[in-house]
């Protein structure tokens, strides 16, 4: 019998965050450093050449002859004391003896200065070279500092501060053109950002009230209890119809809204979240049979507290329709862990592929389906989770739990 074979894996994601910091900042090998050592190197090698140079030809001017420039040709009572050459102060040496002796004493001092002279040009070298490479240091920093305006606006952009911008003064050189140019290009994003969230937004408002005057027509219709059964089930049906198109709508709405940065903040307590969120979702885990468990500390966030119960509301309302038919249960747990407040959701379910969570956070995307086969909701509910959770600076992550269902777990900054 043919297996199906089965679906091919995606690469693991990257660990590293280029956001972390280096526990050892200065071996990273930044711009900095390495036009630091570039420039240092290149004075010391200098200074190398030019220490040689003056050494070889140091050492041939004093080397020139092997004979010294004078010797003795007699002497008779003559006594001679020298500390640095010891050997020509034994008098009973013969002439040429003595002649000898002067001539070592002469190349041993000419050696003794070029040694001296090596001595002191190193150490001059060296001190020169630490001066070098402070002063390419503070000059690469300096040079650089525009690049570091850059990388901080690029970063504030990142979290979804489009109206930062460069501004960089100075000389019309290749630094100021590449702000310039992502100046040009964060203006360009900021517009096609703003034109679509202003574009969601009204066509949101725009269809709520049509849709609030059908559902208010239908509510009436089914009202009538004089009504033929054929059509009070064809108007419940329309009513379940129009109250999909409404929870469409609304998350539409939020989810253009939750895209931009939260800029007004209040203390936020997840527990208290998570706990608000299973008040509103027990009486269909009930009905579903599914139990709710789970132990919650307090965890204090800054941000707006609607949308912080609107993720845990979409992750345990997720948990709860997306779980087996007996005895299911969903466990939401709030804890402070290294510094970042944790919400934690785990249910127990259907078995998810790996390669296939990353499709769940997109919007209308389901499990195997995309925009219909589903009466469970709208498929907005992880990309609004995972909207909010950026616009308050954090992530939010999947993973299959193991036997079925899922484990969600949202990082906030404390």
């Amino acid at each position: 019998m043919a297996t199906t074979p089965a679906p091919p894996g995606v690469p693991p994601k990257p660990t590293w965050d280029p956001r972390s910091a280096s526990p050892l900042p200065w071996l990273r090998p930044t711009i900095r450093i390495r036009l630091t050592l570039l420039y240092g190197g290149m004075f010391l090698i200098a200074g190398i050449l030019l220490l040689s140079i003056i050494y070889l030809l140091a050492a041939q001017a004093v080397r020139t002859g092997n004979q010294p420039l004078y010797k003795i040709v007699d002497f008779e009572d003559l006594q001679v004391a020298s500390t640095d050459c010891p050997g020509v102060t034994n008098g009973n040496l013969s002439l040429s003896q003595f002649n000898a002796a002067i001539s070592d004493c002469i190349d041993h001092q000419r050696q003794v200065a070029l040694d001296r002279l090596l001595s002191r040009s190193l150490l001059a070298l060296l001190g020169l070279a630490v001066i070098a490479f402070a002063f390419g240091y503070a000059m690469a920093g300096r040079v650089l500092s525009p690049l570091g305006r850059i990388t901080r606006t690029a970063r504030a952009v990142a979290g979804s501060d489009l109206s930062r911008r460069i501004e960089l003064d100075g000389p019309d050189d290749e630094l100021k053109e590449l702000a310039d140019t992502f100046d040009d290009m964060l203006e360009r994003l900021q517009r096609a950002f703003t034109a679509q969230q202003r574009f969601v937004g009204n066509a949101s408002h725009e269809l709520r009230t049509p849709l609030a005057i059908n559902r208010t027509l239908l509510e009436v219709h089914l009202s009538d209890p004089h009504a033929p059964v054929e059509l009070q089930q064809l108007g419940k049906t329309l009513l379940a119809t129009n109250e999909r198109s409404e929870q469409l709508v609304e998350g539409l709405l939020l989810l253009a809204r939750s895209d931009n940065q939260i800029v007004e903040r209040k203390p936020v307590d997840l527990a208290e979240v998570a706990g608000q969120a299973i008040d509103q979702v027990h009486a269909e885990a009930d009905t579903k049979g599914v139990a709710i468990r789970g132990t919650r500390e307090p965890a204090v966030v800054q941000g707006n507290g609607v949308l912080l119960e609107r993720i845990a509301l979409n992750l345990v309302q997720n948990a709860v329709r997306y779980n087996v038919a007996e005895q299911g249960w969903v466990e939401v747990t709030t804890s402070v862990e290294n510094g970042q407040a944790v919400l934690v959701v785990t249910n127990t379910g259907p078995v998810v592929p790996a390669y296939e969570i990353d499709n769940l956070f997109e919007p209308f995307r389901r499990l195997r389906t995309e925009r219909t086969g589903s009466d469970k909701g709208v498929g907005l509910g992880l990309s609004i989770a995972r909207s909010v959770a950026r616009a308050h600076g954090g992530h939010i992550y999947a993973q299959p739990h193991e036997g079925g269902g899922l484990v969600m777990r949202v990082t906030l900054p404390v």
